[in-house]
């Protein structure tokens, strides 16, 4: 079993209890890669709020190589607001990291990737939601914590029934 910690700079850190290579990763830099807010009834709400929104959000993850050490992890979230008028906004945007990773096994690196790289850089894209949501007029969106974990064990459970389902 490794013993976990940090190696001062904020990167985690684990030790390989047979004396090899301790696993390093951290975050090199953080952008937005793309972002989208649109208010498209902004008219008729000012004439009239109508019901209690309701919104809808979608969280998809992802992850690609850039270099031998270096990895790039991303968030792809939507949020619409809509009510009985219509539509009250749409947000989109993807949030990434660069994450340099070193000495991490082959079978490690996607669970990685698309669970710790995500929940790592999480916290910077609740608050860019918060932050545009309350700009384009409107109480801030606060997130819940997203269990990254449970998300990529839902995609590989839909991975595999798709390949059997094929294969039948």
């Amino acid at each position: 079993m490794a013993e976990q910690g940090t190696n001062g700079n904020g990167a985690a850190a684990a030790q390989k209890p047979d004396g090899q290579n301790p696993i390093r990763a951290k975050i090199v830099n953080q952008y937005i890669k793309d972002l989208s807010f649109e208010n498209p009834n902004v008219h008729k709400l000012i004439a009239s709020a109508g019901d209690q929104p309701s919104v809808k959000v979608e969280v998809n993850v992802g992850a690609h190589k850039i270099n031998e050490e270096l990895y790039e992890t991303s968030i792809e979230f939507k949020a619409t607001a809509s009510n009985n008028i219509g539509t009250i906004y749409v947000l989109e945007t993807v949030y990434a990291g660069l994450l340099n990773i070193e000495s991490m096994p082959e079978g490690a690196l996607e669970p990685f990737l698309l669970i710790s790289g995500p929940a790592m850089i999480f916290p910077f894209l609740r608050r860019l939601v918060a932050d545009v949501t309350r700009e384009g007029g409107f109480p801030p969106l606060l997130l819940d914590p997203i269990d990254f974990g449970a998300l990529y064990v839902s995609r590989q459970q839909q991975r595999s029934q798709g390949s059997g389902r094929a294969n039948a």
